[in-house]
């Protein structure tokens, strides 16, 4: 088989369709049967099982896809211990009013407010099943786009920019989970432990390829490709699957190899598994960031974007819902990460398209600065600097004491991929700006830093330096800079019914038997993304599917925590 026709996506297949569960001969049968481990995922499968339900969860790869990858952000709020520890008020109304302003409409506002009132005792879960959160804020006001190791609550988001401030106070909600490092694969053992403790049964290397349904339309079960555990094969996948995805940050285009690899091992190796789920399935295998197809029908402008996520995360869960009847819903949304925060001092300096006019407000979450970058600009864009001001980012940038990954490539940027002129007129001269643009751009901001104008894009006084020491620099923020790369993942999934998880068709109705989580459906995030909201919802709608699944059987239990409580 050729490089070219070896797909690294699951091959997702039309359901099998039988007139009922005593049609088939099954190889296995549980409750309630989730499909892809990773927070979602573990979140569902801990919920269903506290509710009684015997649970199966199912892996392309061994678990943790894009969760063990993060950063372990939690966004939290409305009260939680690290926040008074930390000396903050916040409430469920306050957190409620600054995301209905990120949110935008994308969820129904009581399904907003259920998850600002349930936010702390979720937080308060995740600690009842091992995960760890502190109070520590870094220095420089809390305000990275990741916080060093000591430091455990931070503003992830918007929340201290004017324009996107409402009428309370602004409180830090972004909670790390404890440890060193990118603390996802630490939040994401905790999960996968607590699963094993609580015996939700797991088949890991198992894809699942296509849904059963029966003659009236529910999804019973699911056929699963499964390697032979403990089989040379099952090694080697293993292998390279974590090959892969060790790697994909420093040689992308090598750990595509790997997964083609990984792919081949799947196609001749793999074996089907029919696996009976009698209460529902639930789907929670992430995004579509690695479906270059996916990426080119839906959202072509980040065809070129540094993929953030897992392997596993190529619409797997999103295409099985489809081959059921399934609506979706925002598949052209996807969030693209241009942090300018670390250096400190960054967004103090101007954003500048390619005729030199500034377009967005720099001191603005990453997300919300990549977007407009990506949407409207072309994916190109100049961060412009005078003398002193690149001097003080450069200082920072080698003793702020950053991750290698926030000082490296700004220090790359600012020395290698970097234009010079001793004039504005002249900076414009040799990156093709328009001078009389980049000039006005420059007054104006100067203007505003002076206090004598307001800012043109609603700048903080704070965040406003005069830029006015020659010469000055105009450093490549653009998606294609290979030394500053423009990471994106994908928001848009299945439709769901807010109040239970369930899948939706076109017609608004729930497909029996079929429920979604995290990335694979719609949730808080599907509108733009801010730090920590991912993992948030992943434990809100995993937890709200489990329980759903659940209670779609007789196997509760009267000892089961209600949802949102600590188990």
């Amino acid at each position: 088989m050729t490089r070219e026709t070896i797909s690294t996506c699951t091959d997702i297949q039309l359901p099998l369709q039988v007139a009922d569960a005593s049609s088939l001969q099954w190889d296995d049968q549980c409750d309630v049967l989730v499909i892809g481990w990773g927070a979602a995922g573990a979140c569902a499968a801990l919920e269903a099982r506290a509710r009684g339900a015997d649970v199966l969860v199912a892996d392309r790869f061994t678990g943790g896809g894009a969760s063990a990858k993060s950063g372990g952000v939690v966004y939290a709020g409305g009260g939680t211990r690290q926040q008074r520890d930390a000396g903050y008020v916040d409430s469920p109304e306050a957190m409620f009013d600054y995301l209905k302003h990120e949110t935008q409409g994308v969820i129904d506002d009581a399904t907003l407010r259920r998850f600002c009132e349930s936010s702390a005792a979720n937080l308060e879960w995740l600690e009842s099943h091992g995960a760890r959160y502190a109070h520590s804020m870094p220095p420089g006001g809390g305000k990275t786009s990741y916080p060093p190791d000591g430091y455990f609550l931070y503003y992830s988001g918007n929340e201290m920019v004017p324009s996107h401030q409402g009428a309370h106070p602004p409180a830090p909600r972004g909670h790390r989970t404890v440890g060193k490092g990118q603390c996802g694969a630490v939040l994401y053992g905790h999960l996968q432990r607590a699963c094993l403790k609580a015996g939700v049964r797991a088949l890991v290397q198992s894809a699942a390829r296509r849904l059963v349904l029966d003659a009236k339309g529910r999804v019973i079960g699911a056929e699963l490709w499964c390697l032979p555990a403990g089989s040379k094969a099952a090694k080697e996948h293993a292998r390279l699957a974590a090959r892969a995805e060790r790697l994909q940050n420093f040689a992308p285009s090598y750990c595509d190899g790997l997964r083609r690899k990984v792919a081949r091992i799947e196609q001749q190796h793999a074996r089907p598994r029919l696996v009976q789920a009698r209460n529902g399935v639930i789907l929670s295998t992430g995004g579509f960031i690695f479906n270059r197809a996916l990426i080119a029908e839906h959202a072509p402008k980040y065809r070129r974007n540094f993929k953030v996520g897992a392997t596993g995360c190529d619409g797997s869960g999103l295409r099985l819902g489809l081959t059921a009847g399934a609506a979706s819903d925002r598949l052209q949304q996807v969030s693209p990460w241009r942090f300018i925060n670390p250096p400190l001092c960054w967004p103090k300096g101007i954003v500048v398209n390619t005729e030199g006019r500034r377009f967005v407000n720099e001191e603005v979450y990453g997300g919300t600065l990549g977007y407009p970058l990506c949407e409207e600009q072309g994916g190109k864009a100049w961060l412009v600097l005078d003398v002193r001001l690149r001097r003080d980012a450069i200082k920072q940038a080698l003793f702020g004491g950053y991750w290698w990954f926030q000082s490296v490539p700004a220090l790359a940027l600012m020395l290698l991929k970097v234009r010079k002129g001793r004039t504005a007129r002249e900076l414009a001269g040799v990156t093709g700006m328009r001078p009389e643009l980049l000039e006005e751009s420059l007054r104006a901001y100067n203007a505003a830093a002076r206090g004598t104008a307001p800012d043109p894009v609603g700048k903080s006084e704070s965040s406003r330096q005069v830029l006015d020491r020659a010469p000055f620099y105009a450093c490549d923020i653009s998606v294609g800079n290979p030394i500053f790369p423009l990471g994106a993942l994908t928001l848009g999934g299945l439709k769901v019914d807010e109040d239970n998880g369930a899948v939706l068709d076109g017609q608004g109705q729930a497909i029996p038997g079929l429920y979604a989580a995290g990335r694979t459906a719609i949730g808080i995030p599907s509108h733009l993304y801010i730090s920590g909201l991912s993992l948030a919802d992943c434990v809100f709608s995993g937890r709200r599917a489990g329980e759903a699944a659940a209670h779609a059987g007789q196997h509760t239990t009267s000892q089961a925590a209600p949802l949102g409580a600590p188990a």
